[in-house]
């Protein structure tokens, strides 16, 4: 006789592993996808196509344009991004946007479908070990090799990617797999793995340490937006009357309108934000890696400071910075606590100091021709145009550190970029990511070499009605590589002044998209009329300066005595 759980399991539907893969999804409040079809997901989309109504399909041009716009998506909604891709190139297409993915800690569900299991291991067509490749670059990998496994593992993968710091999960589900039937279960959501409990004597020598310092000074990273944290930020900031820089990825977390601002730190910072850093007498460190281009020379970075690190992943502490003391948690928890035990303060000196900083820093970052079409001002004037929830995605270079420097950000998730990895081709497919999760109008602020990587995503948000504004900053070089070699080479100018003669604007328009070139403020004006009241993409060229520079600029492995302001 059977008991109550046999019975129970006997009663469930029995389905393929595709139709398993699919009901799992949607019941994990998965109703918008991104890919590119292909024989080893055949199964897989023609579930889609029967669950059409439930879950919306983005068809991309390229499987990297899918990986980024999934991650761009699970940035602004801070919900799992999920894409999906076949089997060899297809897989191997999805690399760079997975690597990305991890490096930003950002969620993202990759699927990818396989030859079948009596095919692995003899160089089968467009078979390749996809597990082995991401294996550095994911939180977790999985080939599913048994049916029966396959509800679980997708439920785990979804555990995995938004626990703790969140990351990247690849499944790898091979062609029979998905044919092949099994029991479902329900697919039901998981709770997250528990956190470890915070250790209450590292939050008392952490709220000691904050109470001796006279001079304290916040470096805030993305964990404060992963951790849904920037309100107990600013509380805490509040408290020790603490000035806040931020790494590039936790600018978002920290409104322009804050006295306590100021701005991105590193490399290239705002004069203030590296300055005060600099003179601080304690660095909280929160959610953040003190990466390189963060730090410069480490040995100088800490030389008069102490540091103290707050992060909920352990193997961050002490990795890149040695800390003076640590708190590992989640942030969310970790800053209400400390804010309750440390001391009211108020450092009328240090804010003096901030505010000198400030000043100084507006004057030694003037541009070379900052009154006409100057990054800064097509920048600010965008920013006139855009609510203070729409989501500004960006590629990398230039255009980028401007953007951080100078686009006034007021709510956390509005800023997605490739701050770790560096991925140039990021933005196109991170803005259409961002349109879809955030249901609204998106900016992208690229340059001419960055958007020549995945401009051909143009055609997926024209194919999807999206509106992307897209603002190329057309400079005709590779302006940040440029930089370095008029900087730090002499002038060598190797392979970076590009003499193309795209026409952005046919460009735009042979995609079905709208655009035009701006070479005033007048007219870049004009064309953000246009551009905003457009229901779909709209490209603007705009021509700036060849030799214009992000200042300040530390060089690489150098400190603030190195620093670069004109």
């Amino acid at each position: 006789m059977l008991d109550a759980s046999s019975k129970n399991q006997n009663q469930h539907e029995t389905m393929s592993g595709a139709a398993i893969l699919i009901e799992t999804l949607i019941n994990h409040g998965v109703d918008e996808v991104f890919g590119f079809p292909g024989g080893a997901v055949l199964n897989i989309y023609d579930e889609l196509y029967k669950h059409r109504g439930k879950i919306r399909h983005y068809i991309t041009c390229h499987e990297q344009g899918a990986a980024h716009a999934a991650d761009g998506y699970a940035r602004a909604t801070g919900r799992p991004g999920v894409v999906i891709a076949t089997s060899g190139p297809g897989a191997t297409n999805l690399v760079t946007g997975i690597a990305t993915a991890y490096l930003d800690s950002s969620p993202v569900i990759a699927i990818t479908g396989n030859v079948a299991l009596p095919l692995i291991g003899k160089d089968s067509f467009q078979e390749v070990d996809i597990a082995g490749i991401t294996m550095p670059i994911t939180k977790h990998n999985y080939i599913v090799k048994d049916i029966n496994e396959l509800e679980d593992i997708i439920c785990e993968a979804f555990q995995i990617a938004q626990s703790g710091r969140p990351g990247p999960v690849l499944i790898d589900i091979p062609k029979d797999i998905q044919i092949q039937k099994a029991a479902f279960k329900g697919g039901k959501a998981r709770p997250l793995f528990p956190l470890p409990p915070i250790n209450q004597s590292s939050i008392e020598e952490a709220a000691k340490l904050i109470n001796e310092s006279k001079k304290p000074y916040i470096y805030a990273g993305g964990g404060i937006i992963s951790s849904r944290a920037a309100a107990e930020l600013m509380a805490f900031a509040d408290k020790i009357d603490a000035p806040i820089g931020s790494s590039m990825m936790g600018l978002s977390a920290v409104p322009y309108t804050s006295e306590r601002r100021l701005g991105m730190t590193g490399m290239h910072g705002t004069y203030a934000s590296s300055m005060l850093g600099a003179e601080s007498d304690l660095i909280i460190g929160i959610g953040v890696r003190f990466s390189d281009r963060a730090t410069g020379d480490k040995s100088k970075y800490q030389e008069n400071t102490k540091i103290l690190h707050i992060d909920i992943d352990h193997s961050e502490i002490d990795k890149n910075i040695k800390s003076y003391t640590s708190v590992i948690g989640d942030i969310k928890e970790i800053l209400p606590r400390l804010t309750e035990m440390v001391d009211q303060r108020t450092f009328k000196k240090w804010k003096d100091v901030a505010a000198e900083y400030k000043k100084i820093g507006k004057e030694c970052s003037r541009g070379l021709n900052e009154d006409g079409l100057h990054p800064k001002n097509i920048i600010k004037t965008v920013r006139q145009y855009a609510n203070d929830d729409t989501v500004v995605a960006t590629d990398v270079g230039q255009h980028q550190m401007w953007t951080a420097q100078y686009y006034e950000f007021t709510k956390p998730r509005t800023f997605l970029t490739s701050g770790g990895l560096g991925t140039m081709g990021f933005g196109m497919g991170a803005a259409i990511g961002g349109a879809v999760g955030g249901k609204k109008r998106s900016i992208l602020f690229t340059g001419d070499g960055s958007f020549h990587m995945n401009m051909n995503e143009l055609a997926t948000a024209v194919m999807h009605r999206l509106p992307v504004v897209v603002i190329i900053m057309d400079n005709r070089v590779l302006g940040m590589v440029r930089q370095w070699q008029k900087l730090f080479y002499e002038e060598h100018y190797s392979n970076t002044t590009m003499d193309r003669v795209t026409d952005y604007v046919k460009v735009a328009e042979g995609f079905g998209a709208a655009g035009c070139k701006a070479e005033t403020m007048q007219e870049l004006e004009t064309a953000l009329e246009k551009a905003f009241a457009t229901d779909g993409p709209y490209v603007i060229d705009c021509i700036i300066d060849k030799d214009e520079r992000v200042l300040p600029m530390i060089p690489p492995n150098g400190s603030i005595d190195n620093i670069i302001t004109n």
